[in-house]
């Protein structure tokens, strides 16, 4: 596979599944101790990554949860963050600055909050009350938030005795890792011609429902717009018929991504509609690609996992295609603002 090493990603991925005993005891001590609710947070991409989490115990759990981005909560404040809530607050490099800030608000409202981070010696290593850390890399760290904001948000419904299989579950995903492998050793075939889609279009919509439609929105913004400047529009699949549809005519690129479960249907209404008003319709489906060991709970919870993995072979031909490294930047992290 192109720019790809298959022992340093296995490795991080197992890094990952391995965090799941770690997480359920905070979880399920903070619960013991009445936590009120918990809080799945972050900054930019980070907060994206955390939110079919928190759309999990919105349908399944009547627990208390809450997203949202570190930055908005500094400035506005929440009435929720309060003694013992739980906060989940993702960090790549355990830097970011509007998350280093909201640990000090946290824990002067009395929050406990975990970190997840690839570096502990970092300020966010260690300043939270605790630290789950597993080195990754940009290519490598949407797996590794989903999965351990997933193993949270499990942990919550099994110490409320709201699911039956949380065994089960971890058990199944601690395959992950070999799973995660055999899917982009399944698409790197393909991998170039849907890098030839994005490379061959100024701009593009990205759609899609569910779990799924997070990583949709993490590609556009963090992958197309900021690491290869290419303009996108990311929209729900829900809103796509609420004015998005406007924008398609012949030649208008529409990338659809589709996860699996009863949001599915979303999606499929828009496969419907593009071809039909000339849209050029590429798409990504997490049910093209089979997997051993994942039961289809298991693979509904872990969609956007997928398309993650999936994502990064096209993005590896996208950078070599387009002679622009995904490293490259102009303004994050290098002017002011």
């Amino acid at each position: 596979m192109l720019n790809f090493d298959e022992k340093r990603f296995l490795a991080i991925q197992s890094g990952a599944v391995a965090t799941a005993g770690e997480l359920d005891a905070i979880v399920g001590a903070a619960l013991k101790a009445g936590a009120p609710n918990i809080f799945f947070l972050g900054t930019g991409g980070a907060a994206i990554l955390m939110q079919p989490a928190v759309d999990l115990l919105r349908a399944r759990s009547s627990f208390p949860v809450f997203g949202g981005h570190t930055a908005e909560l500094l400035a506005a404040g929440s009435a929720n963050l309060k003694q013992g809530s739980l906060v989940i607050l993702p960090s790549l490099s355990g830097t970011t600055k509007e998350s280093v800030a909201f640990v000090e608000l946290a824990k002067e409202r009395g929050a406990e909050v975990v970190s997840l981070v690839g570096h502990a010696d970092t300020p966010l290593g260690r300043d939270a009350d605790h630290a789950i850390v597993n080195f990754a890399a940009d290519d490598t760290s949407s797996e590794s938030f989903y999965v351990q904001s997933l193993f949270a948000a499990l942990s919550v419904m099994k110490h409320r005795g709201e699911i039956d299989n949380y065994d089960a579950l971890v058990a199944e995903i601690q395959h992950l890792p070999r799973e995660l492998l055999r899917l982009k050793k399944a698409v790197e075939p393909k991998a170039e011609d849907y890098a030839k889609v994005i490379a061959g279009s100024d701009w593009h919509i990205v759609c899609g429902a569910g779990n799924v439609w997070y990583e949709a929105f993490y590609y556009g913004m963090c992958i197309l717009e900021e690491m290869q400047w290419i303009r996108t529009r990311p929209i729900h699949a829900g809103d796509f018929f609420h004015g998005t549809l406007e924008l398609v005519e012949k030649g208008v690129s529409v990338i659809l991504m589709k996860g699996e479960g009863p949001n599915r249907a979303l999606a499929e209404r828009v496969e419907a509609f593009v071809p039909k008003v000339g849209g050029s319709l590429t798409i990504l489906d997490t049910e093209d690609y089979p997997t051993e060991g994942l039961s289809a709970e298991a693979r509904e919870l872990l969609a956007p996992a997928f398309l993650a993995t999936m994502l990064e072979r096209i993005s590896a031909h996208l950078e070599v295609m387009r002679d622009h490294p995904l490293t490259t930047r102009r303004y994050y992290r290098r002017v002011e603002y």
